[in-house]
C-alpha cells in the first residue's frame, strides 16, 4: 500500500500541477477578487519554480561532494538509471545513467573491486523486468567479468536497496569496505538509510550532479522546464528524507 501511495505522491508534488490547479480554480470561481488572486498566485508559482538560477543554487548547496580517494571492496550502484527498450528488449539508459557509468570507471581505475547492482522493479504493473538483470547483461557486453559483479534484483526503493545489498555483502565479505554510488542529490537520503542498517562505515560517491556551478543570463529571467523538473526531484527527496527520519 505504501509503495502505491508513493507513486501517487510523485504526481502530486509536481509544481506544474499546482499551477494548473490554480488556473482551474481561477476559471471556476465566479468572484473577480478570487479569480485575480488565483491568477496572480499561478504566475508567481510558475516564475518561481521555473527559474533556473533559484533551483540551481538550492540543489548545488544540497548535493554531496566527492569522498577521499581510497580502495573499496564493493561499489553499490543504486537503481533508477535505466529501463527496458521494448523495441529491442535491451537496456535503455536515462538521466541517472551516470550512476552506472561512474561505477564502471571506478572499477576500471581499481577504486572498487566489485560492482553490486542493486535494483529490482519499481513498476506497479510489470514486475518481471528487473533493472539489475538488464544492467548485468550490459556489463557483460562491455567486458566486465562475472567475478567483478554482484546482483541484488529484488529491491524497489532505497530502503530495500540498503537492506538487501548489505545482507548480500554480509554473506560474501562481512568486513568489506563499501562505497554507495548514486546521484549527488540522492546521497543525503541514501546516507541516512544505509548508515542506519550497518555498523560499518560507508562512503558515498556522487554522480549526475543537478546543481549548477555557473549560470547564464537566461537562467535568471527565462522560464525553464528543466527547473520545474528539478523542483519535483527535490520535493521527492525532501519528503522521502522527512518520512525516513520519522520512521527511524
Amino acid at each position: 500500500m505504501f509503495f502505491i501511495l508513493s507513486k501517487i505522491l510523485l504526481f502530486l508534488i509536481k509544481p506544474i500541477i499546482w499551477v494548473f490547479v490554480l488556473l482551474i480554480l481561477a476559471l471556476l470561481t465566479r468572484r473577480p477578487q478570487k479569480r485575480r488572486k488565483y491568477l496572480i498566485l499561478s504566475l508567481v508559482f510558475f516564475f518561481f519554480f521555473s527559474n533556473g538560477f533559484i533551483v540551481g543554487k538550492i540543489i548545488n548547496s544540497y548535493e554531496a561532494s566527492y569522498p577521499k580517494t581510497q580502495q573499496y571492496d564493493v561499489g553499490i550502484v543504486l537503481g533508477g538509471f535505466s529501463g527496458l527498450n521494448k523495441r529491442n528488449n535491451e537496456i535503455a539508459f536515462n538521466g541517472a545513467s551516470d550512476r552506472l557509468f561512474q561505477a564502471i570507471a571506478l572499477y576500471k581505475k581499481g577504486t572498487v573491486k566489485q560492482i553490486l547492482l542493486s535494483s529490482g522493479s519499481a513498476n506497479l504493473i510489470n514486475k518481471e523486468v528487473k533493472e539489475a538483470d538488464l544492467a548485468l547483461k550490459y556489463l557483460k557486453l562491455i567486458g566486465i567479468p562475472d567475478s567483478a559483479i554482484l546482483i541484488e534484483n529484488q529491491s524497489r526503493n532505497t530502503i530495500e536497496n540498503a537492506r538487501y545489498s548489505l545482507a548480500l555483502i554480509a554473506k560474501k565479505n562481512p568486513q568489506a569496505k563499501v562505497l554507495v554510488i548514486t546521484s549527488a542529490w540522492h546521497i543525503p537520503r541514501a546516507k541516512l538509510i544505509f548508515d542506519r542498517q550497518t555498523k560499518h562505515k560507508i562512503e558515498y560517491y556522487p554522480t549526475n550532479f543537478a546543481g549548477n556551478t555557473a549560470f547564464e543570463f537566461g537562467d535568471f529571467i527565462i522560464p525553464s522546464t528543466s527547473a520545474l523538473g528539478a523542483w519535483e526531484l527535490l520535493f521527492k527527496e525532501w519528503i522521502g528524507l522527512l518520512v525516513d527520519r520519522i520512521r527511524g
